[in-house]
């Protein structure tokens, strides 16, 4: 049987492991572009609907909300058919949605559109399923990280590129009010091109794909539960929830400031929205790097220590991004807002990365039911800080009351060492 790659060949594209490592985060780069396509645009579309800032809160948190529970769903779908079926089918059912986005012609079609959207955030979790099966541990903190980091710019990207695409379709001629619809199209096709380079180009693991592996007994069948059996092992698991919590601190503040910061940045800084578009773009497109730069620190931290490197890693990046946060919410300048995002962005993104390097190894028989609990983390510390800023009515408030939910969240991260065994320090897991 195929073993699993135990290095990153980058420009190689040969193997099974290193197609499914540029299909991955490409696929998922699209799905991000896609899920926050909208957001730069809010301005826009505010006025298009009259919409208040209540309103516009209920976007934000429809925006994550569902995709609490399809990261739950996708992990354990994983499991049981395989990350390329379920990327695909993914792909092709979240493109009906942010077409749909485009033909709202009222606030509450708006908002279910909106809701529908937040399924393709899903596509995260499966991203990080196939990498974790097909790199081996010396290398698999990087890989997650770089396939996640390179994806999520696709949030960076969407901040900075949909604003421009409507500039450019109103210079051809089209009405602003006809103009971010067009825009928002482009998005529902990309998913549905990707759909099928992801089917014809990618196999399930290095060995082949799991319905075939089944068929000549390779594999566990899974019988009729399926991926559930997966998913209740994760439940079982504390360091899971421990996970699921910094994940909400660290991701969930990513998809804050994704859905914030451009409306943030008009109405606070006074900035033109092309100029608020790249100033939140800024944030995102860190991810190029910062979310590898975790997991690769992650990685050699373990290799020159134990696995529990990889916590305290985690707990040091989440210090870090807490404190970048609450001087992000005092900056009084332009500048000085935006330095502070850069740098706590860098941590923020960093911590993600190191969140899942340790993913892999909380309960190895049950990665897909794991990493749908900690995926879903993300988003349920996004929803609950789209609830903070509709309760506070101010967004400075909020990100003063984040940094310090960030700093004390950092102390599951400690929670979450394992028992190393004194042969080659691999840990004893246990299914608590």
């Amino acid at each position: 049987m195929a073993s699993k790659a135990d290095s990153i060949k980058l420009f190689s594209f040969t193997g099974a492991p290193m197609r499914a490592f540029h299909l991955t985060w490409v696929a998922f780069f699209i799905c991000f572009f896609a899920w926050f396509a909208c957001a730069p645009l809010m301005p826009v579309i505010k006025g298009e609907f009259g919409l208040s800032m209540q309103q516009i809160a209920n976007i934000n948190i429809a925006a994550v909300a569902i995709t609490i529970f399809v990261r739950l769903l996708v992990g354990p779908l994983c499991d049981r058919f395989g990350p390329r079926k379920t990327y695909t089918g993914l792909l092709l059912l979240g493109s009906i949605p942010v077409l749909g986005v485009a033909m709202a012609q009222s606030y509450e079609s708006f908002l279910l559109f909106r809701l529908g959207i937040g399924a393709v955030g899903a596509s995260f979790v499966i991203t990080q399923y196939h990498t974790s099966v097909m790199f081996s541990s010396k290398v698999v903190g990087t890989a997650n990280a770089a396939a996640a980091g390179w994806g999520n710019a696709g949030g960076g990207a969407a901040q900075a590129v949909m604003p421009l695409l409507l500039t450019a379709v109103v210079m051809l001629g089209v009405s602003q009010s006809m103009s971010w619809r067009v825009a928002l199209v482009v998005p529902g096709i990309m998913m549905i091109i990707m759909a099928f380079f992801y089917w014809r180009y990618t196999q399930d693991c290095p060995a082949g794909n799991y319905e075939d592996l089944r068929k000549v007994g390779m594999m566990p069948e899974g019988s009729g539960k399926g991926g559930w059996a997966s998913f209740v092992a994760g439940c079982r698991n504390y360091r899971a929830w421990l996970l699921f919590v910094t994940y909400g601190a660290c991701f969930g503040i990513e998809i804050f400031i994704h859905n914030i910061a451009a409306v943030y940045y008009v109405e606070h800084f006074g900035l033109s929205l092309g100029a608020a578009g790249l100033a939140a773009g800024s944030f995102g497109l860190l991810a190029l790097f910062a979310r590898a730069l975790g997991g690769w620190v992650s990685d050699r931290a373990a290799n020159a220590g134990t696995l529990n490197s990889r916590v305290t890693v985690l707990f040091v990046l989440m210090i870090g991004e807490g404190l970048g946060l609450l001087w992000f919410a005092n900056a009084d300048a332009v500048s000085y807002a935006v330095i502070a995002m850069l740098i706590f962005g860098l941590f923020t993104h960093m911590a993600c990365g190191a969140t899942y390097a340790l993913v892999p190894f909380v309960a190895p028989k049950a990665l897909g039911g794991v990493a749908g609990i900690v995926g879903a983390g993300g988003n349920v510390g996004a929803v609950a800080a789209g609830f903070l800023m509709k309760g506070t009515g101010d967004v400075r408030q909020t990100l003063m009351i984040l940094s310090a939910l960030v700093l004390a969240s950092s102390i599951c991260a400690i929670a979450a060492r394992f028992t190393m065994t004194a042969a080659d320090s691999a840990p004893a897991v246990s299914a608590a």
